[in-house]
């Protein structure tokens, strides 16, 4: 299963992850091709903008065989590294399936800020249960930052490999109500970290 991430060695750094505002969301759309969390076995640590890589083949938590099966990660059981300055967190969508090939299903889940108003920018982690009998579930990577202003939408999980579209924006006068920007997302555990393809990019398409 997932270990969490770290800046380049996921057994000793903590997930980097990104921080969002409930209100005012500005944002443009960016495509690029990059690494996006690697795996770890700490919980969630302050914001570095990168995590680490782990040792080819390696898994992201506790290596299978290690305990009894464990169900998918519940993603409403879990305090994400996401900074709502007091408002609530808000689970919107979830997928589960096996991303790192160990026979122990993991959970994405996409997460946003309640606000009263205004688009809060959604963030994409990963999710694992540990197989010990009373452990939580906790985020070991983070896929989508909210530093991004995104919205992710259709979470999937299929074949190992996590799928999303993330809707933004060409500037800052495109109203936050209506994104005109649309990307498909895949990620795909590979080479002990998460590897990020964008396409089907465009603006006016949403």
């Amino acid at each position: 299963m997932l270990h969490s991430p770290t800046e380049l060695e996921p057994t000793s750094e903590t997930l980097a992850h990104g921080r969002a505002r409930p209100v005012h969301w500005v944002a443009t759309a960016s495509a690029v091709a990059a690494v996006i969390a690697g795996a770890g076995l700490l919980q969630p640590g302050p914001a570095t903008g990168a995590t680490p890589a782990a040792a080819p083949g390696a898994s992201l938590g506790a290596a299978a065989g290690s305990g009894p099966q464990a169900g998918a990660p519940d993603a409403r059981a879990v305090a994400y590294p996401l900074d709502c300055k007091g408002a609530p967190q808000a689970v919107t969508a979830t997928a589960q399936g096996d991303l790192d090939g160990d026979g122990r299903p993991e959970t994405v889940a996409a997460v946003r800020c309640e606000a009263g108003s205004g688009t809060p920018p959604h963030a994409v982690y990963v999710l694992v249960q540990d197989p010990a009998a009373g452990s939580a579930p906790r985020v070991v990577a983070t896929l989508l930052e909210p530093a991004r202003r995104q919205t992710a939408a259709d979470l999937t999980v299929r074949d190992g490999v996590v799928t999303a579209s993330l809707l933004g924006y060409s500037s800052p006068e495109v109203p936050r109500y209506s994104p005109d920007v649309k990307q498909l997302a895949k990620w795909r555990w590979t080479g002990g970290k998460f590897r990020q393809e964008l396409t089907d990019s465009s603006a006016g398409s949403v």
